[in-house]
């Protein structure tokens, strides 16, 4: 490899796309944002009623204008996508796909889980994938649509990340750490549970061939190139699930016991291991075991996340109440701590809608005086998220077996500095924030490596990231008692 290498990293998050250039080289990583784009859902009716579906050909479109706008600015060596997970196309036997994806806060995913444990039981569902139980989940929505037209002509399902690389280079596959978000992925032997799928009617020639991260994809089919101004360079793949780059964005130090948070609309909380918890306590505590880089395993839960949050905020713009998201951070962190909190992960705040309202009945269902100012409102939801990341980062390491010194919180999440310091003061331990753009760090050193930079394991990339990437430390204050009281109420 040269001295350095330029490549762009595509970050597709669930409010926003980002198109960013990476130069890699000894003792470098530089990151500028080229292109930024928004992504959100959009309802349409049908005869059955209305559905919430993703823009794919929007993201798509957003995705070739940023990679374009890269490549204008100088040489880009290679091309690395990464996303949220579960979310899919259905291509037909043509390759043509078979309508957008359907958003996973669609209702159509509810009671799913139910027509799912008629026959197969969640401990064999956790057994074979190691996955936690969430209603969106992409073995529910496949099944939602067993009996579909759209699923009867499908030839092949292709995750988020991995269908906008089929449209660059022709090649169809799914890369391992967003084929295990899935819960069609079997966890211990790393290949696709046909025999599963089987048995809940999913054709097993929807799964496609699997890829290592760091593979290379193809290279950007000519057509494509003459017509957008991309280049006809590789498309790597590389850990397509935005927390497996995430991760290997995280500075953690080598050796240390730390819980990473991987915030944004979503937050991902846990710890990195070397083998799944399969354990009967990690089922029920809903714990998922998800596929890293080099062979890790994400040890973590789902918890709601600012996705709580930014709803709020459109909810009250909606209503014509000003809502700028400085203006009230300010105001919250001027307001008494736990005074109300909620269960952030309760099915009620995870479809949109009046988030405001919801929070008030939540707060009087369980007989506290709810909030009645928007500051008052802004810190029983940070309150609430930072009471939820307590709780799981103890249920982690109790369940893993291993002790967590420091939270490292990576991703969007991190401008939050009223949230980090509320997750210090939650948890007992010193929580490390930054970098916000760990996924595109991540996706472009294993770019990198693929491209021949000496950058052999986690440990030399995240050492390259604590070289060039500042962090902000936050000590635990105040008491742990009021913790413990706050998440009584809950």
């Amino acid at each position: 490899m040269r001295s350095s290498v330029r490549v762009a990293a595509v970050d597709l998050g669930g409010t926003s796309g980002r198109v960013m250039t990476a130069t890699v080289g000894s003792g470098r990583l530089d990151l500028d944002e080229v292109h930024r784009f928004d992504n959100g859902p959009v309802r349409l009716a049908g005869r059955s009623g209305t559905t919430l579906y993703w823009d794919i050909l929007s993201l798509y479109q957003g995705t070739l204008a940023g990679i374009a706008t890269a490549w204008s600015g100088g040489e880009v060596a290679s091309i690395g996508i990464d996303s949220w997970g579960v979310d899919y196309g259905l291509l037909d036997a043509t390759g043509a796909l078979l309508g957008n994806p359907v958003h996973h806060r669609d209702f159509r995913n509810d009671g799913i889980a139910a027509r799912v444990r008629n026959t197969v039981s969640d401990q064999e569902l956790f057994d074979v994938t190691g996955l936690q139980q969430l209603p969106f989940n992409t073995l529910y929505q496949l099944v939602s649509e067993r009996d579909t037209e759209r699923l009867r002509a499908a030839e092949r399902m292709l995750l988020v990340p991995d269908l906008l690389a089929y449209w660059l280079t022709g090649q169809a596959g799914v890369e391992r750490t967003i084929a295990s978000t899935t819960q069609l992925y079997d966890v211990r032997a790393g290949v696709w549970a046909t025999s599963l799928a089987e048995r809940l009617g999913i054709p097993p020639r929807l799964l496609p061939p699997l890829r290592d991260t760091g593979d290379v994809i193809g290279k950007v089919l000519p057509e494509i190139a003459s017509e957008s101004g991309v280049p006809e360079c590789p498309v790597v793949a590389v850990g397509s699930h935005d927390t497996a780059s995430a991760l290997v964005g995280t500075p953690a130090e080598p050796g240390a016991n730390f819980a990473y948070i991987s915030s944004g609309t979503w937050s991902l909380v846990g710890v990195e291991l070397d083998q799944p918890v399969l354990t009967g306590a990690a089922r029920e505590a809903n714990f998922t075991n998800e596929t890293g880089v080099d062979g890790t395993i994400r040890f973590l839960r789902n918890v709601m996340g600012l996705w709580v949050l930014s709803e709020t905020l459109r909810t009250w713009r909606a209503n014509g109440t000003p809502a700028e998201l400085a203006d009230v951070l300010r105001d919250a962190a001027a307001e008494p701590g736990l005074r109300a909190v909620v269960d952030i992960n309760a099915s009620e705040f995870l479809p949109p809608g009046d988030m405001p309202a919801r929070i008030v009945a939540a707060c009087r269902a369980t007989g506290q005086a709810p909030p009645d100012t928007p500051a008052a409102m802004v810190r029983c939801i940070l309150d609430s998220l930072a009471l939820a990341y307590r709780r799981t980062i103890r249920q982690a390491a109790e369940l893993s077996g291993q002790p967590v010194d420091v939270v490292h919180i990576v991703g969007g999440g991190t401008r939050n500095d009223l949230l980090s310091q509320l997750t210090a003061d939650a948890c007992g331990v010193p929580v490390l924030a930054g970098p916000g753009e760990a996924a595109a760090l991540g996706n472009a050193l294993v770019q990198a490596r693929t491209l021949g930079a000496d950058l052999p394991d986690l440990a030399a990339m995240r050492a390259l990231v604590r070289a060039t990437h500042d962090v902000r430390r936050y000590e635990p204050t105040g008491s742990r008692q009021a913790w413990d009281d706050a998440e009584a109420c809950v």
